[in-house]
């Protein structure tokens, strides 16, 4: 009888080995919440598509963020639900909108204690929930557009945002804010260009936690989910006008395109495992077919394998405190 003498299952024998010789590790600066504070709230109110995700007070906010910060979270997303919603998502760019003022509260609570993202389209705060202004058609108009990104990343940029999410998908977002940031002195200020952002059924629970009102759907400006090629060349154009980072989204069903995405990107590559691929875990936990903590890490860590350099997560808060706990034995199965 012959025996192999190549034998894989040696590195596998106990979970110290195990560790040893892991090809991807996590870390919780390599994560990023994702965080929603609403107008008008005095406290926390649960989403019921989301469960353990909330809508924040501005109180709330703060020291949710906070924590992140105590935990060595890498940084957080913040997204605004207001109050008064209109065609041009007035509210977006005025100083005392939620979002801005969210920001504001929060720099001042954490300074550069952790990465402060804010997303930067106008879907949260049009009454018609396209992320755009629309022509008279009822389309969205790419260069009306731009000039309203331009008018959101100076307001994000003076109320102290680190990084600005640009999430929109028009033609020419970097490019444009680049140059409104650069022209307004904010010259410091990083963007994270959503490259490759797919028009995915994966995102419902996010539109009820910002309250979407959208009819209809994004596919003339969000990607095709048929389309691989297509991450890579979005994300050159991103790049020659400036981005910083490069995202993909959603994450999970689209490790292929992350994999592409971060096997040619010079800068950092971000990807975001979305609301519906977050609940569809809760859903099947909650259910007891599936380990609910096995399970997020597994997720989180495929992500990462694929090549992302930052994992934007709702579960980063607890992923952080287990990548904190001490090591224990761990499964044998």
């Amino acid at each position: 009888m012959s025996f192999p003498h190549d034998r894989p299952r040696r590195l596998r024998a106990t979970p110290a080995m195990r560790r040893l010789v892991a090809e991807t590790r996590l870390a919780p600066a390599d994560l990023v919440l994702p965080l929603f504070v609403k107008e008008g709230l005095a406290e926390p109110t649960p989403i019921g598509s989301m469960p353990g995700a909330v809508q924040h007070s501005p109180a709330s906010l703060v020291r949710a963020v906070r924590d992140a910060a105590d935990l060595g979270l890498g940084g957080v997303m913040l997204f605004g639900v207001p109050a008064v919603r209109d065609a041009r998502g007035s509210g977006a760019t005025g100083p005392n909108g939620v979002l801005n003022r969210a920001i504001r509260d929060v720099i001042a609570e954490v300074g550069d204690g952790i990465v402060v993202m804010a997303d930067l389209c106008l879907d949260e705060f049009t009454d018609h929930g396209h992320c755009g202004v629309l022509d008279a058609a009822g389309m969205v108009d790419n260069d009306a557009t731009l000039e309203r990104y331009q008018e959101m990343a100076v307001a994000q940029a003076k109320a102290g945002a680190h990084v600005l999410g640009l999430s929109g998908m028009m033609d020419g977002q970097v490019g444009a804010v680049r140059d409104a940031l650069d022209a307004a002195g904010y010259t410091g200020t990083a963007t994270l260009a959503y490259a490759a952002k797919y028009a995915s059924a994966f995102y419902g629970p996010f539109r009820d936690a910002v309250e979407s009102t959208l009819a209809g759907n994004r596919r003339t400006y969000q990607m095709d989910p048929a389309n691989r090629r297509e991450g890579v060349r979005e994300m050159e154009l991103d790049l020659a006008e400036g981005a910083d980072i490069v995202m993909v989204k959603p994450a999970m069903a689209y490790l292929d395109v992350l994999a592409d995405v971060a096997a040619s990107s010079p800068v950092p590559v971000a990807a975001y495992q979305v609301s519906g691929e977050f609940a569809m875990i809760e859903a099947a936990a909650a259910n007891g077919w599936i380990d609910r903590r096995a399970a997020i890490e597994e997720s989180v860590l495929s992500i990462k394998r694929a090549g992302a350099d930052i994992v934007l997560t709702y579960a980063a808060v607890e992923l952080a405190g287990w990548l904190r706990e001490p090591r224990s034995g761990g499964s044998a199965g």
